[in-house]
């Protein structure tokens, strides 16, 4: 189904929520995104690397990003990780960086393994991925809403900042969409 610009309407809606992330980001001054190619964060991320202000930085594997938010941090700089659920496993041994050295970090995660999924190699990490960050000692925080994404991010990047906390937002498969998977005959 096409929307009014001739964009299938999953485009649209993806451009409604991460627009108001990516204004959320602004409004905190994050400096630097750092991200796995991703689908689920494509708007997100051709603002962020369309944006002069920002240096987007594309990654091999995500805990790359932990590191690149520590060392913006020590230079004085915001910085953002953005990746898919099945990308938190690679972090963890890089949380405990976060927190023995107690320095912010927001990680905007879209989700797999959840509503709607048919891809079955996605499913474990998408449903422990809210567990593994929690026992990792990160604050998580969900989104299945448009409407919440902007408010959402704003909220996590001011409790990561001001508290020098690690905070996740999840962005769910109801709000960015299940995407399909047929497997071969």
């Amino acid at each position: 189904m096409a929307g009014e610009s001739g964009a299938p309407a999953t485009e649209i809606s993806q451009a409604s929520w991460a627009e108001a992330i990516y204004h959320a980001l602004k409004a905190w001054d994050i400096r630097q995104v750092a991200y796995v190619p991703d689908a689920g964060h494509k708007h997100l991320i051709q603002r962020c690397d369309a944006d002069p202000a920002i240096d987007s930085f594309p990654l091999t594997t995500e805990e790359e990003g932990v590191a690149l938010a520590a060392g913006a941090w020590l230079g004085g700089a915001r910085a953002v990780l953005l990746m898919q659920s099945s990308g938190v496993g690679n972090c963890v041994n890089m949380l405990s960086l976060v927190t023995e050295c107690r320095f912010p970090l927001v990680m905007l995660v879209t989700m797999r393994g959840e509503y709607g999924e048919t891809n079955p190699w996605q499913v474990p990490m998408g449903q422990s991925t809210a567990a593994v960050l929690e026992t990792s000692g990160v604050i998580v925080h969900h989104v299945n809403e448009a409407g919440h994404a902007g408010d959402t991010v704003r909220a996590a990047v001011q409790m990561a900042f001001l508290s020098n906390r690690a905070v996740a937002v999840l962005l769910g498969q109801k709000l960015i969409g299940a995407k399909t998977f047929e497997p071969a005959p």
